[in-house]
């Protein structure tokens, strides 16, 4: 017998912003974890390792990044962090996210909020969904579940609140 689905599967998207690259600045466990699963979905992943001297800036502007594309910081101490998010929030990228803490990044907000760096509603920070997961594939689930939900245009909300 055979059923037929009532939303079939598919792994062509009727948006293309759905499947865009995700960029990821500092190799770290969050980063490779990140990786493994935006694979997983079907997402051509980059990591950006080095991020010093200006070879972050210079590794993410070498990727031309586009509509559809999803850019997260792993390392909001890396040295090319704050260019990097002032960059990637000029692109059309269509999801700028940065691992944080909260009063990190309420600092950080503030600093480049001064500076008049404009798209800062744009930012994600704290990157990922609210799970409560502590290791970094937990939080690497989190990050990449938000990148997948906002390029469908969802909340990323249980679905039975739907």
């Amino acid at each position: 017998m055979t059923t037929t689905r009532e939303q079939p599967w598919s792994d062509d998207p009727s948006d293309p912003a759905a499947r865009g690259r995700l960029v990821v600045l500092s190799r770290n466990p969050i980063s490779e974890a990140i990786e493994a699963i935006g694979t997983a979905v079907g997402r051509e992943v980059v990591v950006v390792a080095e991020d010093e001297e200006g070879r972050g800036v210079a590794g993410i502007a070498a990727l031309d990044l586009r509509a559809g594309d999803a850019v997260v910081l792993c390392d909001h101490d890396a040295p090319d962090a704050p260019r990097v998010l002032r960059d990637a929030l000029a692109s059309p990228a269509s999801y700028v996210a940065m691992m944080a803490s909260r009063r990190r990044a309420e600092g950080l907000l503030a600093d480049l909020a001064e500076e008049g760096v404009p798209g800062l509603d744009r930012l994600h920070v704290p990157a990922g969904l609210d799970t409560g997961g502590k290791a970094p594939g937990e939080i690497a689930l989190s990050v990449v579940a938000e990148i997948v939900a906002e390029g469908h245009g969802r909340s990323g909300g249980p679905l039975r609140r739907r």
